[in-house]
């Protein structure tokens, strides 16, 4: 099903024909909404068109909704994830979200619940939507995370992105220690600067910042 093109875009996937129909005829009504019913058709999707959002289930006829994430996720598309599933213990809802998921909600679900939740969703990542290249690797601000040229997602801490965040405004910038702590450690010790740069670092790419030797730090292009 195929809403207005001016409406924002979803990429619905579930295979239970019944909810779908269902569900589509909600979603329609402020979406443009392609729905597809397998691992495979959302990875035919994702290769051939963008989506403002995705909604997926977790127990698909070929797969897990986790693959659909994934395989967004490897492409180093960002664009906003929702999980529905009927998996509600709290190992399933972590795993999703480790996965790369934004949202979970499980079903049964109230579909005015699931417009808010995506409404959610797209202020966040309007809010959010920071990207930038550094090298082979790809930072994302919301939610904060690193992609590293194999597509592997690597998440961060909120005063490690604000690090990077700082970094990569400044490319050509060197940027002191004591800059550093007046912008992301606030009331911190220089000591902890390094510190911050080392877990960056050991997470991901050892140059995804540069050291400039009695000067600072700026960030790197590994």
């Amino acid at each position: 099903m195929t809403s207005p093109s001016r409406a924002p875009r979803l990429l619905y996937v579930e295979d239970d024909a019944e909810i779908a129909a269902m569900t589509c005829e909600v979603l329609g009504e402020h979406y443009a909404v392609d729905h597809v019913v397998d691992v495979r058709g959302a990875r035919e999707r994702i290769a051939a068109d963008r989506y403002d959002l995705v909604l997926a289930d977790r127990r698909l006829p070929d797969g897990d909704g986790l693959d659909v994430v994934a395989a967004l996720r490897r492409a180093r598309i960002t664009t906003p994830v929702l999980l529905l599933t009927a998996l509600d213990a709290v190992r399933d809802r972590v795993a999703g979200l480790d996965a790369g998921a934004n949202d979970y909600l499980a079903k049964p679900f109230d579909f005015d619940e699931l417009l808010a939740r995506l409404r959610a969703l797209r202020r966040g990542f309007a809010a959010g939507a920071e990207r930038r290249e550094l090298g082979s690797w790809t930072f994302v601000a919301d939610p904060a995370a690193l992609y590293g040229p194999d597509g592997s997602r690597v998440p961060l801490t909120a005063t490690e992105a604000a690090l990077l965040s700082l970094l990569a405004e400044s490319p050509d910038h060197v940027f002191s220690r004591d800059e550093i702590l007046a912008s992301v450690l606030r009331g911190q010790s220089t000591g902890s600067v390094d510190a911050l740069v080392h877990y960056v670092r050991r997470k991901a790419d050892p140059g995804i910042v540069d050291t400039v030797r009695g000067r600072g730090y700026r960030i790197g292009a590994p």
